[in-house]
C-alpha cells in the first residue's frame, strides 16, 4: 500500500521548474543555452567578438552578453534562445564585468575606456562614469543599487562609485591584480580577490576600511559568496581548485579540487540559487563543472563551446 501511495504521489507531482545556464564561449564568439534539467545544450547562438561575462534580467527573461573584443552588449530572449538586438556602447570600449539591476538598468565595466557604463536596455541610452584606473574589469553592485564597486587590475585598487550622483567616491588600495569581487548578502562587507598575490582582502562597505586579509589558492581569478552568506569561494586558475572560506569566521575551510590542473583554465564561478552547488567554467576544456558545495564533489560536466567562461542563470 505504501508503495502504491508513493507511486501515485510521484506521478501527480509537478515537474521541476525549467532552468537555463548561459555560457559565453569567448574563443568562438557564441553563447550556449544549457538545459539544467537534462544537462544538454539546447541552443548556441552567435555573439559579438569575445563574449565574456553575462547578466540576466531580474525577471529571468533576457540575458545580456558583453563583447569584450568590441563595444557592444548583445541581448537574448532566454526561453526562445533568440537574439534580440545589440546595444552599441559608443566611446565605451571593451565591456567585461556586468550586472543587471532591479531598476532595469545594466551596468558594465568598459575597460578600454576606463569607465563604468550605465545602459538602458529599452532605449539603448548609454552613460558613463570615469574610473580613472587601468583595467577596470569586474563590477558588483550593492543591494540598494546606490553604489558600485569596480576592480581595477592594472591599478591595484577598487573604485567605489556613487551610481546616483554618477561620480567616483574613492579608490580602495588592494593587492596585486585585484579581479574577483563580491559583496556579502547583508551588504556589510566587500571581498576582493587579488589574483597575483593569492589573497582575498575584506573591506567594510560603509567606511571602505580594510578589515582582513585571507590567503587562498594559486591565482584566485574569481570570487563568489553563497546566497546565505555563509561560504565564499575563490576560483584558483593555476591550481584548478576552489578555496572555500567561512565568511563569518574569515577562515579557510578547505580547498576542493575541480580539475586540479592549470590546463583546465578554470575561471568563472557561480553559485546555484539554492546555494548547494557551484558552476565552474573550465575554459580550456570547453565545459562547465557542477560541484556540490557540501562535499566538494564534481556532480556532472556540462559541455559548452570553445573558451567557455562567463556564466548566467535563468529559471526559464
Amino acid at each position: 500500500m505504501r508503495r502504491l501511495l508513493l507511486a501515485l504521489a510521484l506521478s501527480t507531482a509537478s515537474p521541476a521548474a525549467a532552468a537555463t545556464l548561459l555560457v559565453g564561449n569567448k574563443a568562438e564568439n557564441t553563447v550556449s543555452f544549457i538545459d539544467l534539467a537534462t544537462g544538454k545544450e539546447r541552443a548556441r547562438l552567435p555573439t559579438g567578438p569575445m563574449p565574456h561575462e553575462i547578466a540576466v534580467s531580474p525577471d529571468g527573461r533576457t540575458a545580456a552578453v558583453v563583447a569584450y573584443g568590441a563595444k557592444q552588449i548583445d541581448l537574448y530572449d532566454v526561453a526562445s534562445a533568440k537574439h534580440l538586438r545589440a546595444i552599441d556602447l559608443g566611446t565605451n570600449l571593451r565591456p567585461h564585468g556586468i550586472a543587471w539591476l532591479r531598476s532595469g538598468r545594466i551596468v558594465a565595466t568598459t575597460e578600454g575606456s576606463s569607465t563604468l557604463s550605465l545602459v538602458d536596455p529599452t532605449t539603448g541610452r548609454v552613460d558613463s562614469i570615469a574610473t580613472g584606473a587601468k583595467g577596470s574589469h569586474m563590477v558588483i553592485v550593492s543591494r540598494d543599487e546606490r553604489r558600485a564597486y569596480v576592480s581595477n587590475l592594472g591599478s591595484r585598487n577598487v573604485s567605489a562609485i556613487d551610481l546616483a550622483k554618477r561620480t567616483k567616491i574613492a579608490d580602495l588600495s588592494a593587492g596585486a591584480e585585484p579581479e574577483g569581487i563580491a559583496l556579502t548578502p547583508d551588504g556589510r562587507e566587500l571581498w576582493v580577490a587579488n589574483r597575483a598575490d593569492d589573497t582575498v582582502m575584506l573591506f567594510e562597505a560603509a567606511t571602505l576600511k580594510p578589515i582582513a586579509t585571507i590567503r587562498v589558492g594559486d591565482m584566485p581569478i574569481r570570487l563568489a559568496i553563497s546566497p546565505d552568506g555563509r561560504t565564499a569561494a575563490t576560483s584558483n586558475f593555476l591550481a584548478g581548485t576552489l578555496t572555500l572560506i567561512d565568511v563569518k569566521a574569515r577562515k579557510v575551510l578547505r580547498e576542493a579540487t575541480v580539475s586540479g590542473t592549470r590546463e583546465a583554465q578554470q575561471v568563472t564561478i557561480m553559485f546555484a540559487n539554492d546555494g548547494k552547488r557551484l558552476y565552474v567554467a573550465e575554459t580550456g576544456q570547453a565545459q562547465i563543472a557542477e560541484v556540490e558545495l557540501a562535499s566538494g564533489k564534481r556532480l556532472r560536466t556540462l559541455a559548452a563551446g570553445k573558451g567557455a567562461d562567463g556564466l548566467g542563470y535563468s529559471d526559464r
